[in-house]
């Protein structure tokens, strides 16, 4: 559910340490004037021991199967350095949630023998849809409204939640606002997640950290109650040796467009709406019956939902 406010702000592009990889993340709108209890009542939450990721379609919406036999080919554009999207495994093959992605997409389309899927530089992927070199952007493209100029997205198929993380034996029941009231909570400073945090719990006191390392440490050592952050790098976390198996996650996710972003779409030139609305059929019943759940699952070893 999205939040309307019309004093907003965009963070430009930065470059993250993402589980190991460098990628491109975006810090989209923040919204300084919305109140913490509206924004507690359009926040969507769920449930903690819930592993799917949530679908963005109704499951019983009617969806008409599109007419894709004037398409020569599908080509889908993408890159090796959004692990684990897309990247390349031990033998240099192309891997990643958004290569099974695509496959299943050309598979529900009936178009397996017309597919391909090509790895290029980021910074060649706009130039290659241009020249016609490509038919969709697979990458983790940011759905701006500068990038709206330039493409149709399809339905988002996966959001990154805010979670929150404390140790086994001292974990916190929904709802949050009321149980982190007086937690010290660390966060790293500057980012979505401190906007969020400090506008979510104003009851929490925020603790600030520059070096995920030492937030980590502090959770291990009980110098902080919980830590608050991207659900999908702190999965990594639990997930690893690092984490020594001394925590989990505390409450459900928090999904805030207006904060943590759009989510994960695919971008296809303006100029071809039909292929837009392919894929939308495709995502839609890739989702519905139950296949995209199995390519999240398989990526990620602990659900960040």
């Amino acid at each position: 559910m999205i939040l309307h406010n019309t004093q907003s702000f965009i963070h430009k592009k930065s470059t993250l340490l993402f589980a190991g990889y460098a990628v491109r993340f975006i810090n989209f709108l923040f919204f300084h004037s919305i109140s913490c209890l509206f924004l507690f009542s359009m926040l969507i939450s769920a449930n903690a021991q819930n592993t799917a990721p949530p679908g963005f379609s109704e499951p019983r919406q009617s969806h008409s199967k599109p007419d894709v036999s004037t398409l020569p080919r599908l080509r889908f554009l993408t890159t090796v350095d959004f692990f684990p999207f897309n990247y390349l495994d031990s033998d240099n093959r192309l891997s990643g949630v958004h290569i099974d992605l695509a496959r299943q997409i050309c598979a529900e389309l009936e178009m397996i023998e017309r597919c391909q899927i090509q790895a290029l530089p980021w910074d060649e992927l706009h130039t290659a849809i241009e020249t016609k070199q490509g038919d969709a952007i697979i990458a983790g493209l940011a759905i701006t409204a500068e990038n709206r100029e330039r493409y149709l997205f399809s339905r988002p198929y996966l959001r990154f939640p805010a979670r929150l993380v404390t140790p086994r034996a001292a974990k916190l029941s929904e709802p949050l606002y009321q149980a982190v009231s007086g937690k010290r909570i660390g966060v790293i400073g500057t980012t979505a997640h401190e906007m969020l945090l400090r506008d979510l719990f104003p009851d929490a006191q925020s603790v600030v950290y520059t070096r995920r390392d030492w937030l980590y440490q502090d959770l291990k050592t009980g110098k902080i109650d919980a830590v608050f952050g991207d659900g999908v790098q702190l999965s990594f976390w639990l997930a690893g040796q690092e984490s020594e198996n001394c925590c989990a996650f505390s409450g459900g996710p928090y999904l805030a467009p207006e904060y943590l972003g759009q989510g994960l779409a695919i971008a296809v030139p303006k100029e071809t709406p039909a292929l837009a609305e392919a894929i939308d059929f495709a995502l839609h019943s890739i989702d519905a019956s139950g296949r995209f759940t199995d390519i999240y699952l398989r990526y990620f070893p602990v659900s960040f939902y």
